[in-house]
């Protein structure tokens, strides 16, 4: 039987990783496999290695220091034949570049707004590089997403709104003089049965690219799961595209199960990929077979990588925005490796009114298309929006965790002309922010003429007023909740929820992924600890798998960074 990687232990972690990756280059052929590329001549690579070097150099040199290359595949050599000496294999994956949420005073800046999202697909896709035995890029992390792959414990709604609020407070464990303010929103969960009709299209990519075992043969095991999940009154089409698109079921019951696994399994990949015609295509699928009422959604399939036809970012996401005014919702899966276009997978679920998951294993498409079905395609809530407004009297100074993509400005939380997140049935959202306590050490130099005009006399118990805005799937006038935040002691770390120190550790080794700048000596050791003493009743193992990852990515840093002990006097 074999394991995951994620199974084993970190000592062995590394040396499986490579294993894997050598063995997967002495079974494929160097000419027929896209996902391998053959080294090219000696001489023409010597010119081509040194110009790359010397060009690289300056620019790469400080990323060396702070962490190790990643390990990457080569192609395969005749058997006692070395590589040459700085042959690479080169990566194309694509990631988005974001800078962390600023800090801001609250005497200047008292409102925190952004939108929710309950994507999930950048948590599988650093799971997947880790296992592949390379730390991740800082653009693969958004820490938001990291955080919202876990179930919590968050209070359900009791007055009537799609969704229950959770707040708490506890101090910070990489800095002692900030606390962590944790919100949560939980929506009532739905079984498959009290679904409404559901109208799918399912859109795959059979592109050359997809030619791998990573790509087209998992889409296949991925769809006839969901197709296990199908009713009567269910009806699915699909649609393929590569150099061009074509309709290979039209929309039908999904009582005909046998009919819709048979056209699955008859799918084969080859040829370029025109994206944005099996776009169009399969939205034209969705309004012949449109349910009033009904659930009426896109499941996007690909590796992202679009060659042919409309092909750059902003066209491809203003396409997703135009159609999803025509009741259709895109939902993308996520599959591949090397060329694997993660910006834009993510960008077109939200542009689409839709959430984006990232399958890195059969394991992990039970979640999101079995366990997790309800949530996946079920809204109970649309432009979802949370605003923060921090009391000066009680905070300093503030910044938000993650969420770099979801902001918005403090005037468009009261505008139900500005699209945000959707919320799905089960769905849950957290957002923390690191606070800095009146009186204590902030971040910020304080200002020599600094006054915050406010009247602040009043309501000194309440240390921020959260609100949340959002719209019934139906549409109308938004609704507004609004919850004080009082001002409680928030005592020890040791304390606080189990909910709340698992999503704290999230959030450092999300932040030690990339540079570590609000981390301080806060260490992977520390991170480890945290999360293995926060794992609680850990029903499905996905918190045991996270302290896995931790210890991974500790064996992939440098010895100085991966032999650190704990720093036991932050995590008490």
């Amino acid at each position: 039987m074999s394991l995951p990687l994620y199974y084993l232990r970190p000592a062995a972690q590394g040396f499986a990783a490579g294993l894997l990756l050598a063995i997967a280059g002495c079974g494929a052929s160097s000419t027929s496999d896209p996902a391998v590329v053959a080294p090219p001549a000696q001489g023409e690579l010597k010119t081509e290695a040194l110009v790359r070097e010397a060009a690289m150099a300056d620019t790469a040199q400080a990323k060396r220091s702070a962490r190790p290359a990643p390990l990457v595949a080569f192609a395969p050599m005749p058997a006692g034949e070395a590589y040459p000496q700085g042959y690479r294999d080169e990566q194309r994956e694509q990631y988005q570049a974001l800078a962390d949420n600023p800090i801001h005073s609250v005497t200047e800046a008292p409102v925190s707004t952004f939108s929710a999202d309950v994507d999930t697909g950048a948590y599988a896709n650093v799971r997947r590089l880790l296992n592949q035995g390379r730390l991740p890029p800082e653009g693969a992390v958004r820490l938001e997403e990291l955080v919202n792959y876990f179930p919590y414990d968050y209070a359900l709604p009791t007055d009537g709104s799609p969704f229950g609020v959770t707040t708490e407070l506890a101090p910070s464990p990489w800095n002692p003089h900030t606390r962590l303010l944790r919100i949560g929103i939980k929506a009532s969960d739905r079984a498959v049965a009290e679904l409404a009709p559901a109208n799918l299209v399912f859109l795959v990519d059979v592109s050359g690219s997809m030619d791998r075992r990573e790509g087209l043969p998992m889409v296949k095991s991925t769809l006839k799961l969901l197709v296990d999940q199908l009713r009567e009154q269910d009806r699915v089409s699909l649609v393929v595209y590569a150099g061009e698109s074509r309709v290979v079921l039209e929309p039908t019951s999904g009582r005909e199960k046998a009919k819709i696994r048979t056209a699955i399994d008859q799918l084969t990949a080859g040829g370029s990929t025109a994206g944005a015609s099996g776009i169009e295509l399969a939205y034209q699928m969705a309004q012949q077979a449109f349910i009033p009422k009904g659930i009426n959604r896109i499941l996007l399939a690909t590796d992202g990588d679009f060659n042919v036809g409309i092909s750059d970012f902003d066209s491809l996401k203003q396409m997703a925005v135009d159609k999803r005014k025509t009741g259709v919702s895109l939902t993308t899966l996520g599959f591949g490796v090397d060329n694997y276009n993660e910006h834009l997978m993510e960008q077109l679920a939200d542009a689409g009114d839709g959430n984006y998951a990232y399958i890195d294993n059969l394991r992990e498409a039970r979640k999101v298309l079995v366990d997790q079905l309800g949530s996946t395609l079920a809204v109970v809530a649309k432009n979802v929006k949370l605003q923060v407004e921090f009391n000066p009297a009680q905070v300093s100074e503030y910044r938000l965790l993650g969420y770099e993509n979801c902001a918005l400005k403090r005037e468009d939380f009261s505008s139900d002309k500005v699209d945000a997140g959707e919320i799905g049935a089960g769905h849950t959202v957290t957002a923390l922010y690191e606070i800095v306590p009146k009186g204590e050490k902030g971040w910020l130099e304080p200002l020599r003429y600094g006054n915050s005009g406010a009247d602040v006399s009043v309501k000194n118990g309440e240390m921020a007023m959260l609100r949340v805005r959002y719209q019934l799937p139906e549409g109308g006038n938004s609704r507004l909740i609004e919850r004080p935040i009082l001002n409680g002691e928030a005592g020890k770390l040791s304390t606080a929820s189990d909910d709340l120190r698992f999503a704290a550790a999230v959030a450092a080794f999300s932040q030690q992924l990339k540079d570590g700048r609000y981390t301080g000596e806060f260490s992977l050791k520390d991170t480890e600890a945290l999360a293995r003493g926060a794992r609680g009743d850990d029903q499905f193992g996905l918190r045991s798998e996270f302290v896995q990852l931790v210890e991974l990515a500790q064996s992939l840093r440098t010895p100085t960074a991966s032999n650190q002990q704990p720093n036991d006097n932050r995590i008490e």
